[in-house]
């Protein structure tokens, strides 16, 4: 069977506990080496990965393709723009392609469905680097910068402000698989996709939506955010009024845990969804989470090529 990352529960927990423990110690062997060294192992010397976008991109991009050098292989970046998916090429035929050229897929797109059909007809891995309803390899890089700063992922509190949207449902999903707790404070029309909360309520996980920012923020173990408005979505200025109390500055982090740590998967628009003095401050984890992109992703391929 192929190995997909379409979602965190196409690899479960044990899968992931596993990719984690993996990337703390790839991560740990070559601290202070160049970046692109590869691995002493070098793994995937001789594999290439093909990354298609269809949506801009600046951390999977730049990640996706370090891992790949890391790892000790290569990757080829298409934009669908230049390439026949442009031109009206099925996604099928483009997975078929692909499929006898590469080792693995991964797709950054606007529509789930897409990289769904991708998956149905590719040979090798197809893996999500984004789409419209979870963004997994975004999460995997979360919990790894959660651990490193001695958080344990069973019984975690998770206070999520702002919009419903694709990183929300994945952090549910992992809450699900790893066992931890995600309060959600979110504007009424904004909330995240249902089935994803059922799951992972059916996993023994205790979500929590609220319309109260404090509410959902108190005695928060992490406190995450994301961008307000999506790339190329509508109805912008009415977003913008219905998410101005959730933003994330010194006071809504006052109402969490004292040790609470600050997670965003960026970019960031400062002074909307959060402060400067937020992301700049002692309780921002930001940038080790951006650099652990590269450090999870890589973990990541190797599980979905059968190396882990």
């Amino acid at each position: 069977m192929t190995r997909h990352f379409l979602d965190l529960s196409d690899a479960g927990g044990n899968a992931i506990a596993a990719m984690l423990n993996d990337a703390q110690d790839r991560k740990a062997a070559r601290r202070a080496w160049p970046k692109g060294q590869p691995d002493a192992d070098a793994p995937l010397a001789g594999h290439v990965l093909a990354m298609v976008f269809e949506k801009n991109s600046t951390r999977t991009r730049v990640s996706f393709d370090m891992a790949m050098r890391q790892l000790g292989g290569s990757a080829i970046i298409l934009e669908a723009g230049s390439t026949q998916l442009g031109r009206g090429e099925t996604i099928a035929d483009t997975a078929r392609v692909l499929s006898r050229m590469v080792d693995a897929i991964m797709l950054r797109t606007d529509d789930h469905a897409k990289i769904e059909e991708l998956a149905a007809h590719a040979t090798v891995p197809v893996i999500n680097g984004l789409t419209d309803a979870s963004h997994p390899c975004q999460i995997m890089a979360d919990l790894l910068t959660l651990i490193e700063g001695g958080k344990a992922l069973p019984g975690l509190e998770v206070a999520w402000l702002g919009d419903g949207n694709n990183v929300l449902n994945s952090i549910v999903e992992a809450a699900g698989l790893m066992k931890f707790n995600v309060r959600i404070g979110v504007p009424e029309g904004y909330d995240s996709d249902p089935g994803f909360i059922a799951a992972a309520r059916a996993n023994g996980a205790t979500i929590t939506v609220t319309r109260d920012p404090r509410e959902a923020a108190a005695g928060a173990d992490v406190v995450v955010t994301d961008t307000w408005v999506s790339m190329g979505q509508e109805h912008v200025h009415n977003k913008l009024a219905a998410m101005a109390p959730f933003q994330v500055n010194p006071a809504l982090m006052a109402a969490a845990s004292p040790g609470a740590r600050f997670l965003h998967c960026l970019p960031a628009h400062r002074g909307e969804e959060v402060t400067d003095a937020v992301i700049d401050g002692p309780q921002s984890d930001v940038w080790d989470e951006a650099e652990n992109r590269i450090h999870a992703q890589k973990s990541v391929l190797l599980w979905a090529l059968g190396k882990l």
